[in-house]
């Protein structure tokens, strides 16, 4: 049952003829730019998706990766050989008992004893004994 009474459908049908008589194609120049502007964006957009690409995985190494190199060990044990000025021993400590020299005789220093010292007689055998009995002589012998 068709109605062709209906206003609203009579309408339509005359917006429509009205509008394919006053419609033209557009010009090719407008369409090319369009195109161009469409591809430029395209660009700049996947440019902006790799620099962030790019960036990310950076920081996410920087943030996994180790600090700072570890020491570098030598793939054999070197042999022992003349030591350099880097290698030599530091130097023996200094006697603390002793005063330094240029010090007026009379004087005392922390740890410094007052005693004078025990000279060994050359004609004994024994050396003195020590006032600590776990470092004499006896107690140096390895368990057995």
């Amino acid at each position: 049952m068709p109605d062709s009474h209906d206003p609203l459908r009579s309408l339509f049908r005359e917006a429509a003829s009205a509008g394919s008589s006053a419609s033209a194609f557009a010009p090719v120049s407008v369409i090319e730019q369009r195109g161009e502007r469409v591809r430029r964006r395209r660009i700049a957009g996947i440019a902006v998706a790799c620099c962030l690409v790019l960036a990310g995985s950076g920081a996410a190494l920087a943030a996994f990766l180790p600090a700072g190199p570890g020491p570098t060990l030598p793939a054999t044990t070197p042999s022992p050989g003349p030591l350099t000025r880097s290698d030599s021993p530091p130097p023996a400590p200094r006697n603390t008992t002793e005063p330094p020299p240029g010090t007026p005789t009379g004087t005392t220093f922390p740890g410094m004893s007052t005693e004078p010292t025990r000279t060994v007689d050359p004609g004994t055998s024994n050396p003195p004994r020590s006032a600590n009995p776990d470092t004499s002589a006896t107690s140096a012998r390895p368990p057995q």
